[in-house]
């Protein structure tokens, strides 16, 4: 087992790299529920302006996890406010036990 690395806060190093390679947008992505006992599993995505000044403007955000109630809720207003785009989408648990966590998509016509 390798030893546990010190946490660090988020950057935008990898969105930055890929803004100078000439891509527009730049979709950050986590999920939340996945290997719960119970519950829904909840994904977002959320695109940032090609901004590097982004990562002050966004500074305390960090795993969900790690933030109190009162921090997510300032924190999303502040993501919403600067985000390009952003979506969430959840499945809820009786989907998850009838299709299981990695059901695949149905193929769907043309």
């Amino acid at each position: 087992m390798e030893p546990r690395q010190a946490r660090q806060q988020p950057t935008l190093v990898e969105e930055l790299a890929l803004w100078q390679a000439g891509y527009a947008r730049v979709a950050g992505i986590d999920e939340a529920g996945r290997g719960a006992w119970a519950g829904p599993v909840v994904a977002a995505a959320v695109i940032l302006p090609a901004d590097p000044a982004m990562a002050s403007r966004l500074a305390g955000v960090t795993d969900s996890k790690q933030l109190s109630a009162g921090q997510r809720e300032r924190l999303y207003a502040v993501i919403v406010q600067e985000a390009v785009a952003w979506g969430v989408g959840a499945v809820p648990a009786a989907q998850i036990d009838a299709q299981g966590i990695a059901a695949q998509a149905k193929d769907t016509p043309s």
